[in-house]
């Protein structure tokens, strides 16, 4: 459904950000991609939304949605994908909402613009999403803004506003980063039913060993805008074969990655 083949990033003095990287997700399956800050894996993503930071370019190998090459696409060819066919959901999510407005009212827009539900229709959907996203007490939510909610509340929202077109993938880059640890594993466990439900092809950035092997079946490790190690979850995290990957390893040990392993 979403696929990155030996995709280089660039700046625009030619100097290279990913080097030949390879990813790709196919429906009901979610691959983790795991590294520390600036290893590329956020720009992958981009990349595959069409969303490069200005300055920033594919500058070899293709990117492909649903079987459509999008290497060059315009912004034009590619606003007609985003969130019919391809979605994301990013750290800090009050900093996607418009604090002034209610929750409600910026949810029902995405479906009018992007889903196409009729005006009449958009409450009613909206409700229905943030119902099946175990939202309790929803209209009260759909009512209140960005500053009377919190950030696990905040986070579905938009994962209800990025699943408002019914996209056949959906990104998660850091999106479970920021909150606290229960409401984190409540996250994680509303994509693992979303992903089986919707037959949906996951794609969840982190740089938690442990967020990742509770969701994916695939991992890749990217390391200074390459791809040091990629395989399944169980043996990447049981049996690594790269000194980078087994660093990542030790140092998520205090963590209690072992639980998720056993």
């Amino acid at each position: 459904m979403a696929s990155a083949d030996n995709l280089v990033i660039s700046t625009s003095d030619g100097t290279e950000l990913v080097h030949g990287v390879s990813v790709s997700v196919r429906p009901g399956e979610a691959v983790g991609i795991v590294g520390e800050s600036g290893s590329g894996k956020t720009l992958t993503c981009r990349a595959l939304l069409g969303i490069l930071p200005a300055g920033l370019a594919v500058t070899g190998g293709t990117v492909a949605i649903d079987g459509q090459d999008l290497t060059h696409a315009s912004e034009k060819q590619w606003r007609r994908l985003r969130g019919t066919h391809v979605a994301a959901v990013f750290q800090d999510p009050a900093s996607f909402l418009h604090p002034a407005i209610p929750v409600g009212a910026q949810l029902e827009e995405t479906l009018r613009i992007t889903a196409g539900v009729p005006r009449r229709q958009t409450r009613e959907r909206a409700r229905e999403l943030l119902d099946d996203l175990g939202i309790r007490r929803v209209d009260l939510v759909l009512r209140q803004r960005v500053a009377e909610l919190s950030g696990g509340m905040l986070q579905r929202v938009l994962i209800a506003m990025a699943l408002a077109a019914d996209p056949a993938v959906l990104i998660a880059d850091e999106a479970t980063t920021a909150l606290d640890v229960t409401v984190q594993a409540e996250l994680l466990e509303l994509l693992k039913r979303l992903r089986v439900e919707r037959d949906l092809a996951l794609i969840l950035v982190s740089h938690d060993l442990a967020v990742v092997s509770q969701v994916c079946e695939r991992v890749q490790v990217f390391r200074d805008g390459r791809v040091v190690e990629a395989g399944a979850t169980s043996r990447v995290l049981r049996a690594p074969g790269h000194p980078y990957t087994r660093e990542l390893l030790s140092a998520h040990a205090a963590y209690g990655l072992e639980r998720y392993l056993g």
